[in-house]
């Protein structure tokens, strides 16, 4: 039996074929009235060709008045979805009135989420496809967890629940407005965004088709471990902390010591993991102290930083931060050391998360966190709503799923090594014949978190969705391996001069783990067409 949503705007959904706007305005307006179990339309409204005017948006900066501009006419949706008594997740689906290719686009959000990336739906809509975002159940900047002091429930619709409901309401929706079920559906996020692609990938594996995901914080308990553990590190007394003028001392010992490991010097390390830099050679000489070198304090710091936490039989907690992603506009300036003590993102996130989260403590002292009693009380608590890492994803194969992951190794938020050892994880678990049936890994080298650094970093991803072809573009070549079978190989990379997205001033591949590119020894090495992709050293 067909639900009263269904029923309700049926006949408009069929008539809307015709692409008469006049037809989907009514189409979509009656949306308004329509019932949806577990949820409430708060809107239905039609908007016209490049007549959409966005909020401030945090995500697209200037770009995001162009996307929106670009807009063709879509039906927009807004909903409220309830699946606790103190839920309150508010969904965004835009349906384009013409030339919808049947598929849905869901969009992953970033840190704490709390916003919608309206940019990123008018991209996709744009496109041709449905899109749907939400803000995971509250409303808010993304480096503030407040919203979760005292709501467990909450916790959970940001942990999982938002984007399964989301993802049910633009389904339902779909139907609707079309009269017809979406054919494929696809997912893509990046840091947060990638913890809440596994997630789906893991929890709700019949939600979507396809799925990308970049940078993922999947790992979260241990990641937040980790950034109070290099939070303390770096505040252990006023000499710990590594201020903002000697990371480009630290970057350049750094690049002396490894860009070359490749065989080429260009800015970057091509894989860290093969870097043994000893910050130990740029310490201070007995009676000097400058910006070119570090103090025995400092060495200490940035020792633990890169080497991570171990617990107190010595065993890893969590991979460190590889060298060579210390410098840049995106580097530890911003996410690590910061401008100052107890101003970097990541120790942001880490206080934020173990003050409304942990301990329900809003004035609780970070001084007091130790590591293996820190991270018990986190997975006691959160693991169960947070963390994605669960390795055994046969449901999501089963039916036919896809998975593509990728990670830049200059990231300075999630240390890329954790996606390396989530990959392999799953490749142990379900064996090598099996994994390689449904997932790839690209990493990315130079690219910072989820865009930006040195390295080639536009390939068609979240927030550089400026390629359609599968020689340039991973969601294209996700999409391609849904649909025509045809397994992830070589993505050209790009990085672009400023903000023009059309010429490139380098380009360089991006091949499957466990390849990696290698310079052919001659030609240009600003042109991927001078490296080949061969098997890479762990």
């Amino acid at each position: 039996m067909k639900n009263t949503f269904t029923i309700c705007v049926l006949l408009a959904g069929f008539l809307l074929v015709s692409i008469d706007i006049a037809v989907a305005q009514d189409a979509c307006e009656k949306l308004a009235s329509a019932k949806m179990a577990g949820a409430t339309i708060t809107l239905a409204q039609t908007v016209g060709a490049g007549k959409f005017v966005g909020p401030p948006d945090p995500f697209g900066g200037a770009e995001a008045s162009t996307i929106y501009k670009a807009l063709p006419a879509f039906c927009r949706i807004t909903a409220e979805a309830k699946p606790t008594s103190d839920s309150d997740i508010k969904i965004e689906v835009w349906l384009p009135v013409s030339g919808w290719n049947g598929k849905l686009q869901g969009i992953g959000n970033g840190g704490f989420a709390g916003l919608i990336d309206f940019a990123q739906l008018g991209t996709s809509v744009s496109k041709g496809y449905a899109a749907t975002g939400t803000d995971t159940g509250h409303t808010g900047s993304p480096i503030d967890a407040g919203w979760a002091l005292g709501h467990p429930e909450r916790v959970a619709d940001f942990g999982h629940r938002g984007i399964h409901e989301m993802t049910r309401v633009a389904k339902e929706a779909i139907h609707g407005f079309y009269g017809k079920d979406v054919q494929r559906s696809y997912f893509a996020g990046c840091s947060d965004g990638g913890r809440e692609a596994l997630m789906e990938a893991q929890r709700y594996p019949a939600d979507y088709d396809g799925i990308l995901a970049g940078a993922p914080a999947n790992n979260w308990t241990r990641l937040l471990a980790t950034a109070m553990w290099d939070t303390q590190a770096l505040t252990l007394d006023a000499a710990s902390f590594i201020p903002p003028a000697k990371i480009p001392t630290i970057a350049a010992a750094v690049n002396a010591a490894c860009d070359e490991l490749d065989g080429i010097r260009d800015g970057m390390i091509n894989d860290p993991r093969q870097c043994k830099f000893d910050p130990a050679t740029i310490e201070c000489k007995a009676g000097e102290e400058s910006d070119k070198c570090l103090t025995p304090a400092q060495v200490v710091s940035l020792k633990k930083i890169y080497v991570g936490p171990h617990d107190s039989h010595g065993h890893e907690v969590f991979p460190g931060y590889p060298p060579g992603a210390e410098v840049g506009e995106g580097g530890w300036g911003v996410w690590i050391t910061g401008p100052a003590p107890l101003k970097s993102l990541m120790a942001f996130f880490g206080l934020g998360f173990y003050s409304n989260m942990v301990y329900d403590k809003s004035d609780w002292d970070y001084k007091t966190f130790t590591l293996e009693a820190g991270l018990k009380a986190a997975q006691e608590k959160t693991a169960s709503a947070l963390d994605a890492v669960d390795a055994n994803l046969t449901p999501f194969k089963a039916r036919g799923g896809k998975l593509v992951l990728y990670h830049g190794w200059n990231d300075p938020a999630i240390p890329a090594i954790s996606t390396v050892h989530y990959y392999e994880t799953v490749i142990a678990k379900m064996g090598v014949h099996d994994a390689d049936s449904f997932v790839r890994l690209y990493m990315v080298p130079g690219m910072q978190h989820c865009v930006g650094g040195p390295g080639a970093d536009s390939f068609g991803q979240v927030g550089n969705l400026n390629f359609d072809d599968p020689q340039h573009s991973v969601d294209a070549v996700l999409e391609q391996w849904v649909e025509k079978g045809t397994a992830p190989s070589m993505i050209i990379a790009s990085k672009n001069e400023g903000d023009d997205k059309q010429h490139a001033k380098m380009t360089r591949p991006l091949c499957t783990y466990p390849q990696t590119g290698k310079y052919k020894g001659s030609g240009d090495t600003n042109d991927a067409t001078n490296f080949v992709c061969e098997a890479g050293k762990k």
